[in-house]
């Protein structure tokens, strides 16, 4: 920052302060995470189909495209997300009860105890990774993110 003040003292780069710390820890929290998801034989994709499954609630099964909806990526991505699992025994296809045309995606008991498994690490691992602010700090830091956020959806 203080060398685009040297060079262009007519703007002013103050977002710089936060913007590229936020891009700067996005980057290093992610490494974390996926370091845990390793640990388990997951990478970020299987983590998020099984974590998205889990939390659904019993039967644990949901239709692809609700899978893409809340895991905020495309069709295609579910798709070689979830081939991924099925090919480790982790969710099942197959056609709906509901509708015979549809299609859902279902945890498998392995995969329900490993997502237990690598839920917990990584609920420990980002208490871990929140530990040098106070509960007062990760309030006002999500509610700050959090309006932020909206701002920029609206």
């Amino acid at each position: 920052m203080a060398q685009w003040h040297e060079a262009r003292p007519d703007l002013d780069v103050s977002p710089q302060g936060v913007i590229g710390r936020l891009h700067r820890l996005a980057a290093r929290l992610t490494e974390e995470l996926v370091a845990v998801y390793g640990q388990f034989g997951l990478g970020e994709g299987e983590f998020d189909v099984l974590a998205t499954l889990r939390r659904a609630g019993a039967p644990y099964e949901l239709a692809p495209g609700e899978l893409a909806a809340w895991t905020m990526v495309s069709s295609g991505a579910v798709t070689k997300r979830v081939d991924r699992c099925v090919e480790q025994g982790w969710v099942t296809r197959r056609h709906s009860d509901r509708d015979a045309r549809g299609r859902v995606v279902a945890l498998t008991d392995a995969g329900r105890e490993l997502i237990d498994r690598a839920f917990e690490a990584h609920m420990a691992n980002e208490h871990r990774l929140l530990a040098t602010l106070g509960e007062r700090q990760r309030a006002q830091l999500a509610h700050l993110l959090e309006v932020w956020g909206r701002a920029l959806d609206a």
